[in-house]
């Protein structure tokens, strides 16, 4: 080999080395210390592409499932409603029964229609206040059919599937006296006490009608959750086996990088001394 003194090739070529190692050090400590093997797409380029898309997967996901805590939580307000409406319906059919046999008088049964009167009143005020984040609930707004309908988002598109319509799957009707038809029933009469027993049961039926599509929808709102979480697991399994780094790996990538930029810097090191060679042959007599 020449000997050049303005053009050092070996230490061009030890510098160049060099540089590429330090980089290789730079991205084992970067993935060492964030835990992530693909910090910028150049890392891997499709895999980064894929891992992004898993991730927004996953963030759509999660709150999907919130979305769905906030439905069963919309729903079990509809249950404790209903609960308290249906002890009112129950306890007005045992007035009204009680008003219905003639070994009492009409001192008694106005009473009792004081009583009835003030549950009734009650029963309304549970529907016209009863509300879930200012959503009513048990006054016909959860009706199917209603204008302004109830819709949970928990998929990751805007399709039917990706969404339950609390409307269509509740169909909560309005639960009012007048609704129930035993607005203004009297029990002053023996006669209007058992017309009130009639409508009461219906009332009730109607009233359990109601819970049951509430019930039965509790149960597909929790499956519904169950399945997200599982989904949610599944993608942050296949997100961590693309993205995440493998300490293992990197810390034995780390080990050699650093061998591997103290050996260039000592190799460039005695590359800059070989044009020093030179001066000896100047030293020749």
């Amino acid at each position: 080999m020449s000997l050049q003194i303005f053009n050092n090739l070996s230490s061009v070529n030890a510098q160049r080395h060099l540089d590429i190692n330090r980089e290789q050090l730079g991205t084992s400590i970067t993935r060492i210390s964030s835990g992530i093997r693909i910090t910028k797409a150049s890392d891997d380029v499709a895999g980064h592409a894929i891992s992004q898309e898993l991730y927004s997967d996953v963030k759509t996901l999660k709150q999907g499932a919130r979305n769905l805590n906030d439905g069963i939580a919309l729903t079990n307000t509809i249950e404790g409603a209903l609960s308290e409406q249906a002890g009112i319906l129950i306890r007005l059919r045992e007035l009204a029964t009680q008003s219905g046999t003639g070994t009492i008088g009409s001192t008694e049964r106005k009473t009792i229609q004081l009583e009835f009167d003030a549950l009734s009143a009650e029963l309304d005020r549970i529907a016209a206040t009863t509300e879930f984040n200012g959503q009513k609930l048990v006054d016909g707004s959860l009706a199917e059919g209603a204008v302004d309908p109830v819709v949970l988002q928990i998929g990751l598109n805007s399709s039917t599937t990706s969404r339950i319509n609390l409307n269509e799957v509740l169909n909560v009707t309005a639960v009012t006296s007048q609704d129930l038809d035993i607005e203004n029933e009297t029990l002053l009469t023996q006669g209007g006490a058992l017309e009130a027993i009639g409508k009461l049961n219906i009332a009730l039926n109607s009233l359990n009608e109601i819970r049951g599509r509430v019930g039965a929808n509790q149960n597909q709102l929790t499956r519904a959750q169950n399945n997200l979480n599982i989904s949610i697991e599944g993608l942050n399994t296949a997100l961590s086996t693309i993205r995440d780094a493998d300490l293992a790996v990197e810390l034995a990538a780390l080990t050699k990088n650093q061998i591997l930029v103290q050996a260039g810097a000592a190799m460039v090191g005695q590359s800059n001394l070989t044009p020093q060679s030179a001066l000896t042959l100047l030293e020749q007599p």
